[in-house]
């Protein structure tokens, strides 16, 4: 069986304990799973308290993880992704009501004059209407930078699938933002 510490080996010294090199991990995923949490839940409470729920996921289930460590990033975001699913279906709401919420509000507060931020509304909220596994395919891919393959990883689709996904997203993106800004 493998030791916690074969998975986590690029996150510290030789010389560091399991502890140690896991709190390395934890220190350089916090702020990324959070975004990518944020993105899906909304709220920040609730975002932190996933990705704690992510890391403990993690570290009880290390031992059993059999990929590399180039794998361990996406693990991470199906970790995360999984408990944030599993949180919005808690609250019986398939949506991203931060974007939403937060999107229609910046359009409302932009008034007529055209801004960067009434772009950013309309960028948002365009992405706050793509079904949802557009929508986790597209963020991952344009915000985190995610290759297609740690994204289907993530989703547990094929890489193929992801690229689809991430075109049909866009394009639902495109011909949003080329509509008349009144339809908001």
């Amino acid at each position: 069986m493998r030791q916690k510490n074969d998975h986590i080996s690029h996150c510290g010294t030789a010389e560091a304990t399991d502890g140690e090199r896991f709190s390395t991990l934890v220190e350089r995923y916090t702020e990324p799973l959070y975004r990518h949490v944020r993105r899906m839940v909304g709220a920040h409470e609730e975002s932190e308290d996933i990705v704690q729920e992510t890391f403990a996921r993690a570290w009880n289930c290390l031992p059993r993880f059999l990929g590399s460590d180039d794998m361990l990033r996406s693990w991470l975001y199906r970790i995360a992704t999984n408990a944030a699913l599993d949180a919005l279906r808690r609250r019986r709401r398939w949506i991203f009501t931060s974007l939403d919420t937060l999107s229609k509000q910046a359009v409302e507060d932009a008034g007529p004059a055209w801004s960067e931020e009434r772009e950013i509304a309309r960028f948002q909220q365009a992405v706050a209407e793509l079904p949802l596994k557009q929508k986790l395919v597209f963020q991952m891919r344009y915000y985190d930078e995610m290759t297609y393959e740690e994204i289907a990883s993530v989703v547990g689709g094929s890489v193929g699938s992801s690229k689809t996904n991430y075109h049909y997203a866009a394009e639902k993106i495109r011909k949003r933002l080329t509509e008349n800004i009144e339809t908001i």
